[in-house]
C-alpha cells in the first residue's frame, strides 16, 4: 500500500508519520514543499500541479494533516479551504480510486449546548476564520465524490504540542517561569474541552487509511470526556513540578468565552474504525512536559 502523507512536519502529522512508518506492507511517501519531501507539492499550487504530483506518487491513500490554526483570513483560506478543494479535484483527475483521509477540526461546530456531547449530525456554526475555513475544507471533501473521510479532531494534546493550543502554550510558560518559581498568568480557565492524545489521533488516522470498505463521511475523534481547562492546567503544573503560582488574571481567549463547553460523541468512530482513545490525560500531560515542541512546529 502506498500512502502519501501531507503535513508530516506538524504536530499531528508527525505522530501520524511515525505510526504509518511502523505498518508492515506500507510504503510511506511524504509530500511537501521541502527538498527532503519524497513528493514535492504545495496544496496552494492549484489542481493541475497537484495532479502531476499525484501521478508521480501513485498513492492508494492520501492523508491530509496539513492545515493552519492561525494567520490572516487569506492564508487560512488558502490552506484550510482552497487547499483541500484543489486536492480533491486533483485526486479526481489523477488518482480517483485513492482514499482520502482529511483532518478536520472541532472548531467547525462552534458553540454547543453544555452537557451535550457533539455528534456528527450536530449543526456546524463556526465562530471565526479558522473554524469557517476548516468547515469549507470539509464541505469540499464531502462534495468530491471520492472515497473520503473527514476526521474531526477535538483538542489534541501530548508530546510535541505546539504553543498554538493551551497545553503547549502553558507548558512553554511554565518552563519560562520554573527557574525563579515565578507566577504564570493565564486567562479564565472555566471552559470545558475534549482533550485527546495526538498519538490516539494518529491511531485513528491509520485505521481510517487502512479500513476496508467505505467509511462515514465525518467521524469525531476525541476522548469523549469534557475536561475543564483549569483541571488541565493544574495537571500540567503537577507534571512540571512547578512551585510558583498559576493565576487566571491574564488576557483570555474570545473563543473560550463564546464556546464554554465542548465534548465529542465518539460512537461513530468506535463503530466504524474499532477505535478508542487509549491514553489518559495525566499521561499525555506528563509526556508533553517530557517532550516539548521543537521551535516553529505547527499543528
Amino acid at each position: 500500500m502506498r500512502i502519501l502523507l501531507l503535513g508530516s512536519t506538524g504536530f499531528l502529522g508527525g505522530h501520524t508519520a511515525e505510526q504509518l512508518r511502523a505498518l508492515p506492507g506500507v510504503r510511506l511517501l511524504v509530500g511537501g514543499r521541502s527538498a527532503e519531501a519524497d513528493i514535492r507539492l504545495d496544496l496552494t499550487a492549484g489542481p493541475g500541479v497537484l495532479a502531476d504530483a499525484l501521478l508521480a506518487a501513485r498513492p492508494s491513500v492520501v492523508v491530509n494533516c496539513a492545515g493552519l490554526v492561525a494567520g490572516s483570513a487569506v492564508h487560512l483560506t488558502d490552506v484550510n479551504a482552497r487547499g483541500p478543494a484543489a486536492l480533491c479535484e486533483a485526486l479526481g483527475d489523477a488518482a480517483p480510486n485513492a482514499r482520502l483521509v482529511h483532518l478536520g477540526s472541532a472548531a467547525e461546530y462552534g458553540p454547543t449546548a453544555p452537557g451535550e456531547p457533539v455528534t456528527e449530525a450536530t449543526a456546524t456554526r463556526p465562530l471565526g476564520p479558522y473554524g469557517a475555513t476548516k468547515l469549507a475544507g470539509t464541505v469540499a471533501v464531502r462534495a468530491s465524490g471520492l472515497d473520503a473521510v473527514v476526521l474531526r479532531v477535538f483538542n489534541p494534546v501530548g508530546p510535541g504540542a505546539p504553543s498554538a493550543g493551551l497545553p503547549g502554550r502553558l507548558a512553554a510558560e511554565l518552563r519560562r517561569a520554573a527557574e525563579e518559581d515565578d507566577t504564570v498568568r493565564v486567562g479564565d480557565l472555566s471552559a470545558h474541552r475534549d482533550f485527546v492524545d495526538a498519538r490516539d489521533v494518529a491511531d485513528a488516522v491509520v485505521r481510517a487509511a487502512t479500513a476496508e470498505g467505505p467509511l462515514p463521511p465525518v467521524l469525531n475523534i476525541g476522548s469523549g470526556v469534557a475536561t475543564s481547562a483549569r483541571d488541565l492546567a493544574h495537571g500540567l503544573v503537577r507534571a512540571a513540578g512547578f512551585r510558583g503560582r498559576l493565576e487566571e488574571t491574564g488576557a483570555g481567549s474570545a473563543r473560550s468565552t463564546a464556546v464554554s463547553w465542548q465534548c465529542a460523541d465518539i460512537t461513530s468512530a468506535v463503530r466504524a474504525l474499532d477505535w478508542r482513545p487509549k491514553r489518559a490525560l495525566v499521561d499525555s500531560l506528563q509526556d508533553l512536559w517530557a517532550r516539548p515542541a521543537p521551535a516553529g512546529v505547527p499543528r
